[in-house]
């Protein structure tokens, strides 16, 4: 259980960085960039939160993201829309990764894969994202604390 919450913590810890720089920091400097670090903190909270999941649920068995998607997300309160949302974050977060370049545009952060295929970040979408990071720790930690 110490290292469940010690995943929880974690988790918590990026969230409220991300907030804190999506809220607060992002405004004052008005750096697009700086929309990239914003959306990395995010990621960093949901993989912690869904290790947390999984090492909750373990039980002996190979658990990855996927088969947690298919088995616990009605366990854990989540919606499609929900899975969704997170499969697309850690989505982006693997083809930032891989990516060769990223540039600033009208606003906007453009992520250019290696096939030339394109993800956009921009405020709004990642204030959205922080929000399904949010219902997803709250949901988590709730279920993890009936345990």
């Amino acid at each position: 259980m110490d290292k469940i919450q010690e995943l929880l913590n974690k988790s918590i810890h990026h969230l409220q960085v991300a907030d804190h720089m999506a809220y607060v920091t992002y405004p004052l400097i008005n750096e697009k960039r700086f929309l990239l670090k914003i959306f990395e903190q995010i990621y960093f909270s949901i993989t912690n939160c869904l290790n947390a999941i999984m090492e909750l649920e373990k039980k002996g068995n190979n658990l990855n993201f996927d088969n947690f998607f298919k088995k616990y997300y009605k366990k854990y309160d989540l919606t499609n829309s929900d899975i969704e949302k997170i499969r697309e974050i850690l989505e982006i977060s693997n083809k930032h990764k891989e990516s060769s370049m990223e540039f600033v545009r009208n606003e906007k952060i453009v992520i250019l894969s290696n096939n030339l295929k394109f993800h956009i970040l921009d405020i709004h979408l990642v204030k959205s994202y922080l929000l399904i990071a949010k219902e997803l720790l709250l949901k988590t930690s709730i279920r993890i604390n009936k345990s």
